[in-house]
């Protein structure tokens, strides 16, 4: 009866996690215009901006919404560091990329090699691409890895799949 009782318990501690909607709580709204977003990101002290570039049909964008953005704790600590904004890559919607040049969603992704989804990718504060992800991370902790791995600034020496295996402490 004990071990039922632990097995019930341990099944039970991922549900006790808080979650929030990843489109309200994770992401923020854009307004079309990254070279002001970037001016954003500056007064705000962010480290920089990611994008996840994604598409409606996309299975795993789906999966990664529901089970790892919508993450309070992971959601906070994001938000802490970088402006978030996700991007659709067949999108027609009309913005200004990082560099001030009018553009489409779609036009933009295929500009910074965003062709499968979901890809996250990280600019720094000049709007340059400095680390990539692609594809969903198997868990919040390891997304929490990878938002270190570049905050951190281990993405200049190590790739991501040697980081997650031994972060520094």
């Amino acid at each position: 009866m004990r071990w039922l009782l632990l097995a019930l318990t341990l099944l039970t501690l991922p549900a006790l996690a808080e979650v929030r909607d990843a489109q309200t709580h994770f992401f923020q709204a854009k307004l079309g215009d990254f070279k002001d977003e970037l001016a954003t990101a500056k007064q705000e002290g962010k480290s920089g901006v990611l994008i996840m570039f994604e598409m409606d049909d996309c299975p795993f964008c789906h999966r990664m919404k529901a089970t790892v953005l919508n993450q309070s704790a992971l959601q906070d600590w994001y938000r802490k560091h970088f402006l978030l904004y996700n991007m659709d890559v067949k999108g027609d919607v009309p913005m200004t990329d990082f560099k001030g040049k009018a553009t489409r969603e779609k036009d933009f992704a295929l500009e910074v090699r965003a062709r499968a989804t979901p890809t996250f990718i990280f600019f720094d504060l000049e709007g340059n691409p400095v680390a990539r992800f692609t594809g969903p991370t198997q868990t919040a902790e390891e997304f929490l890895l990878l938002g270190r791995w570049v905050l951190e600034g281990h993405y200049k020496t190590v790739a991501f799949n040697i980081f997650k295996r031994q972060p520094p402490k």
